[in-house]
């Protein structure tokens, strides 16, 4: 996120503010990949596999979709957000 700037357009104040979730994104399709990897490395060596690898690799995973779902509840919120202000911009 960028500072704003603070622009004086006829003694109106505006405040311009830019918003990336490209990192965050980068970052979770990173973590579900390992995740992947490790899902695929256990079923290929099904006869090294030991429960306790499998309840790790069920645990990343369910880590792996609480982050996406958390991912998804942030922008959900700031696209509310972002649709509330311009609405209340249409009214002035």
């Amino acid at each position: 996120m960028s500072n704003g700037d603070l622009q004086g357009s006829q003694g109106k104040l505006s405040w311009k503010c830019t918003l990336s979730f490209s990192p965050l994104i980068k970052n979770y399709r990173n973590l579900q990949s390992n995740v992947v990897k490790q899902v695929q490395n256990l079923a290929s060596n099904l006869c090294q596999a030991t429960p306790g690898k499998f309840l790790l690799v069920q645990f990343a995973m369910s880590q792996v979709t609480q982050i996406g779902e958390s991912i998804s509840n942030l922008i959900s919120q700031v696209n509310s957000m972002v649709n509330y202000a311009v609405r209340n911009q249409k009214g002035n």
